[in-house]
């Protein structure tokens, strides 16, 4: 059986699950705890984070944009990039958008601090991070306003990795209350359209063991 290794709101870890679902591919889920530093782990991936996908024959891909690259490679029904050169170019600008700039300005500021320290018990969060983060997402959620003024989805016309990699950002920033949604509706619309797909729903089903998701985090209707 195929086996991704996983964390708990990595918003990584979110983005492939995301693409093995919508390309109707079965996998078993494994979390891994990176902080522990597993020797077995490490030897999958030296680099110790996640995810890293087993395929049934045994083959390791590590990184989550290098296992996605991989999946389209191999399974290439229900195309996730786009059907031209210049399509994929937008789709993979989008991706680094919000997997480099999103996830620097935003879920390491919120997530991280808020959720993560406090579960790992790394200290106390820091105060002017989280600022950031707050004043920060509201730039990322008017470019997503923009983008989908223009277009159906945010690479184009079909539900692409550029969407699955913000969603992922935001289902995690999403599960502490941190997206103000009442101030950017045309993004919550866009993230509406996500949460109803039957690949994106198992995310919203995540726990992490003693913090609890605000109300309403997963209802496709908010």
């Amino acid at each position: 059986m195929r086996t991704l290794f996983h964390l708990w709101l990595h918003p990584f870890s979110r983005k492939v699950r995301v693409v093995l679902a919508e390309k109707q591919l079965e996998f078993d889920l494994k979390i891994e705890k990176i902080w522990e530093r597993r020797t077995e782990f490490l030897a999958l991936n030296p680099a110790g984070d996640v995810p890293v996908l087993i395929e049934p024959d045994g083959t390791t891909i590590a990184n989550s944009q290098v296992i996605c690259e991989y999946l389209e490679e191999v399974y290439p029904e229900n195309n996730l990039l786009g059907q031209d050169p210049i399509q994929r170019s937008e789709t993979r600008r989008l991706i680094s958008w919000f997997d480099v700039k999103f996830n620097r300005e935003v879920s390491e500021n919120l997530v991280g601090e808020k959720l993560m320290k406090r579960f790992l018990k790394l200290g106390e969060p820091h105060g002017p991070s989280i600022r950031a983060g707050h004043a920060n997402i509201h730039y990322h959620l008017d470019y997503i306003g923009f983008l989908t003024e223009k277009r159906e989805w945010l690479a184009g016309s079909q539900f692409s990795l550029a969407d699955i990699a913000a969603a992922a950002h935001l289902s995690a920033v999403d599960y502490i209350g941190d997206v103000p949604w009442e101030e950017h509706q045309a993004a919550q619309r866009w993230y509406r359209k996500v949460k109803t797909r039957r690949s994106f729903q198992p995310l919203l089903e995540d726990r992490i063991p003693g913090f609890s998701p605000v109300d309403n985090y997963e209802d496709v209707g908010t």
